[in-house]
């Protein structure tokens, strides 16, 4: 015991580890200010790194995803480049003189993306510019006739009147669509030679010079937009609703798969149909620009590229239906004992057909040809849309059998999908007729459909039926059903 307190005693009550006498110097350093700006200037160099890297990976990626966009920044590089030769060679710049910058000035406004964008702006530009200068040397013959007292009042007359009624012109949707960018250079222009008149006494020269800059600013831009890997507008707008065909064919598939089947993978696909109706925009944009491109490959003169609206107004009907069975199928219980044995079979079946039509339909307008599938594919579809409203009439007795089951407001939510399923179809119908007459109006050249021999005569005759009667007989159809299941469920509540 005695022992045990002279250890206690003798045991040191705290200990401090000192750092060497050299390590001083250093830590007081590194918690310094020196220190800690050092260390706030590798962290924002690191910072700086990544930013720099992503930035990197990001424009990597637009490069290879669509090489059309580098290109188009090289076309670009060498339109300037040509038509800057009229300020580096003497015989050129002795032509324009000064002048040339309209030239680069052109270039730079007019030159875009696609041949159809270029040909728009470029005609817009030359035109306004030619008309313009025409009613500005009118105007200033004009007005030098009526002294020199009247003189500014009679041209900054003119430029009230021309440039408020040109204005106002913008608001025309027609106007608006085409020639708005016209109708800005009218007014730059005309204002730029009003206002010059004044002054200068050689007005028709320079109007002349500026006229002649231009144009060879737009046949330039003109000729590398159109030689060098040109982009047709065109091309772009068939793509366009190619692609949003199949978007639109997966939303569907999906949405059913991931109802009744459970299919987790099927929620991220079944959300294309977003770009569908999102997609209008683009599409007028595209048609509009392609009116203006010369004939080409396929695309020949006075193509119907107003039917490709048509066509995109057909499938943003649809792409509404879907959304509103999207919401529906989310809102549904996850529980679903009815369906498998009801018409689940049958609407997964009209879900994989309405998806087939719709691929169909998009090779067609891909590819620009006709194909027997198409056919085979909506006969298909009606046969399984039969199956579906039979199943929908004989659902008020299995709805008494499997009372003890189900609750109503489930069987209800199935019958409203099947329903929705119906309407779709029906919505489906409209895009493949939209596309049947955008190839009876474009011309598309018929595919050699190696399939098509092998088709059953039973499908051949379901493609007896015609389309229309089932688009008008089905929402009949659909509210004698629903009648039924309530009457049903009343009278076994009661």
């Amino acid at each position: 015991m005695d022992g045990t307190k002279a250890e206690t005693r003798n045991a040191p009550e705290w200990q401090v580890t000192m750092p060497p006498a050299g390590d001083e110097s250093s830590s007081s350093s590194s918690s310094g200010p020196a220190g800690r700006a050092r260390a706030r200037l590798v962290s924002c160099a690191a910072g700086l790194e990544v930013k720099v890297s992503d930035f990197a990976k990001e424009v990597w990626k637009i490069g290879t995803d669509d090489p059309r966009k580098a290109a188009y920044g090289v076309k670009v590089g060498v339109a300037l480049t040509l038509v800057s030769l009229f300020y580096y060679v003497r015989p050129l710049y002795d032509g324009v003189r000064g002048n040339a910058v309209w030239a680069i000035m052109t270039v730079v406004l007019v030159f875009e993306y696609t041949v159809g964008g270029s040909m728009h702006k470029g005609l817009n530009r030359f035109a306004g510019t030619m008309s313009a200068a025409a009613l500005a040397l009118g105007m200033h013959w004009v007005a030098s006739k009526s002294g020199e007292t009247l003189e500014p009042f009679v041209a900054s007359g003119s430029v009230i009147l021309l440039a408020a009624a040109a204005t106002f012109s913008r608001f025309i949707p027609t106007v608006k669509a085409r020639f708005d960018y016209g109708v800005s250079i009218f007014v730059m222009t005309y204002s730029f030679v009003a206002v010059l008149g004044y002054r200068v006494d050689d007005l028709a020269a320079l109007v002349l010079d500026r006229i002649a800059t231009i144009a060879i600013g737009v046949i330039i831009c003109l000729a590398v937009c159109a030689l060098v890997c040109p982009v047709w507008a065109g091309q772009e707008l068939s793509l366009l609703t190619a692609r949003n065909m199949e978007k639109l064919a997966s939303a569907v598939e999906a949405c059913v798969e991931d109802y009744f089947a459970d299919h987790a993978a099927a929620a991220a696909r079944s959300e294309g149909y977003k770009s569908v109706l999102g997609s209008k925009a683009s599409e007028d944009s595209q048609a509009n620009l392609a009116r203006w491109e010369p004939p080409h490959g396929r695309f020949g003169f006075r193509h119907p590229y107003d039917q490709y609206a048509k066509v995109g107004a057909a499938m943003r009907q649809c792409a509404c239906c879907v959304e509103v069975l999207i919401s529906c199928a989310g809102a549904a219980p996850r529980k679903r004992a009815l369906p498998p044995r009801l018409h689940g079979d049958a609407c997964t079946r009209v879900g994989a057909r309405c998806a087939r039509v719709l691929r169909e339909a998009s090779a067609c307008v891909a590819t620009m040809t006709t194909s027997r599938g198409l056919g085979f594919a909506v006969a298909e579809l009606d046969a399984a849309v039969h199956e579906l409203r039979s199943n929908l009439r004989a659902l008020p007795p299995n709805l008494a059998e499997e009372a003890s089951e189900t609750s109503l407001q489930e069987a209800m939510q199935h019958v409203t999908v099947a329903l929705l399923l119906i309407e779709i179809v029906s919505r489906i119908e409209g895009v493949v007729h939209a596309v049947g007459t955008l190839a009876t109006l474009a011309g598309f050249k018929p595919a050699d459909d190696a399939d098509g021999t092998d088709k059953p005569e039973a499908e051949m005759a379901r493609s007896d039926e015609s389309p229309e009667n089932l688009a008008n007989t089905h929402l009949e159809q659909s509210e004698q059903t629903i009648d039924r299941v309530w009457n049903t469920a009343s009278d076994k509540k009661v």
